[in-house]
C-alpha cells in the first residue's frame, strides 16, 4: 500500500493568511489521518518578492497552529541545479524545445487571434517540426526560452477528490514556458519536479490552481512518472460573499494569536470552512485527525464568519483546565505591563472571567483591576457613592477588617449591611464595584473581592471613600 505523502508549498511573499492556513491544515490532517508524511516546501523562486521575514512568518504560524511537518523545509531557490538538469534532459529527449519568439511577436499573435475570435495561445512556431516550414532561423544574440512540448491530441482527465472529474482538451493548452530566457525555471515546472522528487501522492491545494493542473499532469506523464491525486479546495469568501480580504479576515494567522485566539480554536474554525463531521461543531485537533476525509470537503466556496470564530474560541477557552487557561492568559497580562506579583494567582482570575470573555485579550483587559489599582474620577464615583449608601460602605470598610475572607462571608456581609441601612443589595454592590474595580462590568462583586484580597480591597475603599 502506498504511503500517503502530502505537502504544503507557500510562497514567502507575505504573511500566511487563513486561506493558506486552511490548505496547510487539510494537507496535514490528511497525512496524519493516514499515518503518512507531511512535507513543507518554500516556493521562493520569485526572488524580488520573497523575503526572509515572510519565511519566518510561515514558520511561526505553522508552529503556533501545531502543524508539524516530517520533511523540509525545502527551498526551491536551493534546487536550481536540479531544475536545470531536468530541463536539459527534456531538451535531449524532445520533450521541450527552444523558442525565440519575442514578446512583441507574442503580443501581435494574441491580438490577431483575439480579432478572429480565437483563444489567444502560442502557436508552436518554434517546435522543431515547424521550424523549416515557417522558414525560421535562430536570431543572433537572442537568448531563447524553453517550452514544454504539450500533446496536440486527446485531453487531460483527473478525478479531483473535491471537485469530481475534470477534463481539459489538450487543444486548449499551449506549450508552457518551463525556463525563461535568463535560464530561471518557471513555477509550474518547478512544482512538477519538486512533487516528483519528494514522491508526493496527494496534492491538496486551492482551486486557483485548477488551471495549472492539466499542464502539470502532461509534464509528469512526459517524464514517465506516476500522477498524484489532486484535491482542489474551494475559495474562502467573506461573510458578504466577496473574496476574502483584510476587512473580512485575510490577515496574518499570527494576528489572531495577538488578538487572543487559541490555536486549537482557529484549527477548529479552519476545518469547518468547507468540511464537516456530522453535526459536530467543537472538536479537538485529535478528533479532526481521526475524522478527516478529503472526500467530505464541500466543493462550494466557504464563508468566513468572525462571530463563529469568536464563539468557537470561547468554547475552547471554557474547555481548558484552570492552570492551562492561566498559563495562556499570563503573557497577555504581562504585555499589558501588569505586575502579576501584585494580585491573585492568574488561574483564579482566568476561571473567574472565563465565562465572560471570548478571547485572551479581552480577558486580560477585564483582569486589569486585579493587578493595578484603578483610577476612578471623583465625578464618576459620585454617581455611585451617595449620601444614601456611603454610611453602609464606611461600615463595611470596618467590617472587612476582621471578616473571615471568603466569597461566602463577603456576600453575607454585603446583604447584611444593605438590610441594616434599609438599602437594596445592588445599591451597595454597584458602588463597591466602582470603588474597587473602576468598572460596572465584573463578575459578582463577592467573587471579585475574595481573590483580590482583604488588604487591596480595604485600601481601595479607603481611597475611594476618602477615609
Amino acid at each position: 500500500m502506498t504511503t500517503v505523502r502530502t505537502r504544503f508549498a507557500p510562497s514567502p511573499t507575505g504573511f500566511l493568511h487563513l486561506g493558506s492556513a486552511r490548505t496547510a491544515l487539510f494537507a496535514w490532517a490528511f497525512a496524519r489521518r493516514h499515518r503518512g508524511t507531511f512535507i513543507l516546501r518554500i516556493e521562493d523562486t520569485d526572488v524580488e518578492r520573497s523575503t526572509q521575514e515572510a519565511v519566518q512568518a510561515i514558520f511561526d504560524a505553522m508552529s503556533w497552529l501545531g502543524l508539524d511537518y516530517d520533511e523540509g523545509p525545502f527551498f526551491q531557490i536551493q534546487r536550481m541545479d536540479r531544475y536545470r538538469a531536468v530541463i536539459d534532459e527534456m531538451l535531449a529527449r524532445g520533450l521541450a524545445y527552444h523558442c525565440y519568439t519575442s514578446p512583441q511577436e507574442l503580443d501581435a499573435l494574441r491580438a490577431a487571434q483575439m480579432a478572429r475570435g480565437e483563444k489567444p495561445r502560442y502557436d508552436g512556431r518554434w517546435r522543431p517540426e515547424n521550424i523549416a516550414a515557417n522558414g525560421l532561423t535562430p536570431p543572433p544574440g537572442v537568448k531563447p526560452v524553453v517550452r514544454f512540448r504539450n500533446p496536440d491530441e486527446g485531453s487531460v482527465v483527473w478525478n479531483d477528490a473535491v471537485k469530481g472529474t475534470i477534463e481539459i482538451a489538450n487543444a486548449e493548452l499551449d506549450d508552457l514556458i518551463v525556463a525563461r530566457s535568463d535560464g530561471t525555471p518557471t513555477y509550474n515546472f518547478c512544482v512538477v519536479v519538486d512533487d516528483l522528487d519528494t514522491r508526493i501522492t496527494h496534492v491538496v491545494r486551492g482551486d486557483d490552481h485548477v488551471n495549472n493542473t492539466p499542464r502539470q499532469i502532461n509534464m509528469i506523464l512526459a517524464l514517465g512518472a506516476a500522477v498524484p491525486s489532486y484535491a482542489h479546495l474551494p475559495t474562502v469568501l467573506g461573510d458578504d460573499g466577496h473574496k476574502l480580504s483584510k476587512r473580512h479576515g485575510a490577515v496574518s494567522v499570527m494576528q489572531y494569536e495577538e488578538e487572543g485566539f487559541l490555536p486549537e480554536a482557529l484549527i477548529n474554525f479552519l476545518a469547518r470552512l468547507g468540511w464537516a463531521h456530522g453535526d459536530d461543531e467543537v472538536f479537538t485537533r485529535d478528533e479532526l485527525v481521526a475524522w478527516f476525509d478529503i472526500a467530505h470537503v464541500n466543493p462550494a466556496p466557504a464563508r468566513f464568519d468572525a462571530d463563529k470564530l469568536r464563539w468557537l474560541n470561547h468554547e475552547h477557552m471554557k474547555r481548558l483546565a484552570a492552570d492551562e487557561l492561566g498559563r495562556r492568559l499570563q503573557p497577555f497580562l504581562e504585555r499589558a505591563g501588569l505586575d502579576l506579583a501584585n494580585g491573585p494567582p492568574v488561574e483564579e482570575v482566568a476561571m473567574l472571567l472565563r465565562d465572560r470573555t471570548p478571547t485572551l485579550v479581552e480577558m486580560a483587559d477585564a483582569a486589569h483591576y486585579f493587578y493595578a489599582t484603578p483610577h476612578v474620577p471623583a465625578e464618576k464615583l459620585a454617581e455611585f457613592v451617595t449620601a444614601g449608601n456611603r454610611p453602609a460602605l464606611v461600615e463595611l470598610y470596618e467590617v472587612f477588617a476582621t471578616l473571615p475572607w471568603s466569597r461566602e462571608s463577603i456576600g453575607a456581609a454585603l446583604k447584611s449591611g444593605a438590610t441594616k441601612h434599609g438599602l437594596k443589595p445592588p445599591q451597595i454592590m454597584m458602588a463597591l464595584r466602582m470603588i474597587v474595580t473602576g468598572t460596572r462590568e465584573t463578575p459578582a462583586i463577592d467573587a471579585v473581592l475574595a481573590p483580590l484580597g482583604r488588604d487591596a480591597t480595604r485600601a481601595r475603599m479607603k481611597a475611594g471613600l476618602d477615609l
